[in-house]
């Protein structure tokens, strides 16, 4: 006789703060028969979106055999994505969203299809921020992983192609940097080779791991440059 499948209720939620581009954190609680166990964790460089997704997976991924499960998230993107079949459709397209558009963070829907495959799970959206414990649980954990230090990479996140969006352009002061996620600041180089086509203006400087972001409106052609007065 099969043994009984349990089942299981996972309460999951996301965050990013700044919102691309900046630290992002991942929940999940796992309850069965009035245990818990709590999933958390944290990234250097993501989006909201993406540790909604990675929070259902970290969830599905806690379990050790195959279960029924309810899912609950505040996420309509996870959600709808799900039951509505989207994320389904666009597999079967090769992740083209449309004719013209690519699906985004592919590698997570992919991963999460593939739970979905292990498990049977329902999926289900419950409001954020309304007092409901285990989401409120959830949130404060998210927030509270994004926040630790030496956070690993979203690889998906940080390498994904042009086509889905590329890597988020540095072109202002106090974006997070794309490798730790320190706020940049704008420098000024200051010298010029002459033997060089063309400078840069100014660029943006990560004053943490010293990464230097060039800035294309910052190019300028060597024909323009005027060298600083020495007197």
């Amino acid at each position: 006789m099969d043994e009984e499948r349990k089942h299981i209720l996972i309460y999951t939620d996301g965050a990013c703060n700044p919102n691309p581009g900046g630290p992002g954190g991942y929940a999940a609680v796992l309850a069965y028969q009035g245990k818990k166990k709590e999933i958390l964790g944290g990234i250097r460089a993501t989006t909201n979106n993406r540790m909604e997704i990675y929070a259902a997976i970290k969830g599905l991924e806690g379990l050790k055999k195959p279960c029924d499960v309810t899912l609950y998230s505040d996420s309509k993107y996870l959600v709808q994505a799900i039951k509505e079949g989207w994320a389904k459709r666009w597999k079967e397209n090769d992740w083209w969203r449309t004719k013209d558009e690519r699906a985004v963070n592919s590698d997570l829907w992919e991963k999460l299809l593939a739970l979905c495959e292990i498990h049977t799970v329902t999926f289900k959206w419950v409001k954020g921020h309304v007092g409901h414990p285990e989401n409120e649980r959830c949130d404060y954990l998210s927030t509270r992983a994004l926040k630790q230090r030496n956070l690993p990479a979203d690889e998906g996140y940080e390498n994904r192609s042009e086509e889905e969006g590329g890597k988020v352009k540095i072109t202002k002061e106090g974006q997070p940097c794309r490798k730790c996620a320190t706020p940049v600041v704008k420098r000024t180089p200051k010298k010029h080779k002459q033997a060089q086509a063309y400078y840069y203006e100014y660029y943006f400087f990560c004053p943490k791991c010293a990464t230097m972001y060039m800035v294309e409106e910052a190019k300028r052609s060597m024909a323009e440059y005027k060298a600083p007065a020495l007197f």
